[in-house]
């Protein structure tokens, strides 16, 4: 009768539900809490942990599969990823890839729509090193101060609503020095 108990939980435990019950993050594990049971610290299942590696903690309450090769917890693998009723899932409909952050940013693309989107929380910034170059085609529409280090060639025109100052000089407000009636040239601009 022993045996047949023995056997009965093994088989148990070598699948179950639970939730994330404690993260560490050094090194990666987990402790999960599978009915009344919890577990000890566990690895969990990254999508890529080689030369590639992909670094995303579960968080707590976040519903799991626990998986215990031979029915023993202690050797178990936390499988991450289970929408539940208590963190619903953040998406409705198929073609739209979306990730949402702790803090409510959100990247997605919609395969659908074709679009692709990167909302951060208030506060947030965004940094995008390429020191071999960028290269963006498109039309862009900016809106926000631009400050830019370095040269700028532009092949075509340039359209400006208001006014262009260069070295303090206004395009469309800068008096001359020199100014004769007549037909002489006025002198060179005067900065404002």
């Amino acid at each position: 009768m022993n045996d047949f108990a023995a056997l009965s939980r093994l088989l148990e435990n070598l699948i179950r539900f639970g939730v994330i019950a404690d993260v560490q993050v050094e090194p990666p594990r987990v402790k999960v809490m599978t009915g009344k049971l919890t577990t000890a610290w566990l690895p969990w299942l990254a999508p890529r942990a080689g030369s590639d590696r992909e670094w995303d903690p579960p968080t707590i309450g976040e519903q799991v599969i626990l998986f215990s090769p031979s029915g023993q917890l202690a050797n178990g693998i936390v499988v991450t990823g289970v929408f539940s009723d208590h963190i619903p899932a953040n998406g409705n409909r198929a073609g739209l890839h979306r990730r949402t952050y702790a803090d409510g940013s959100v990247i997605e693309y919609d395969s659908v729509a074709h679009h692709l989107n990167a909302t951060l929380a208030d506060g947030g910034t965004t940094n995008l090193i390429s020191r071999g170059g960028i290269n963006l085609v498109g039309d862009i529409k900016h809106q926000g101060d631009y400050i830019q280090t370095g040269n700028q060639t532009v092949t075509g025109r340039v359209d400006v609503s208001i006014d262009v100052v260069a070295a303090g000089v206004s395009l469309v407000k800068h008096p001359h020095t020199g100014v004769k009636v007549g037909g002489d040239q006025s002198g060179v601009p005067i900065p404002s």
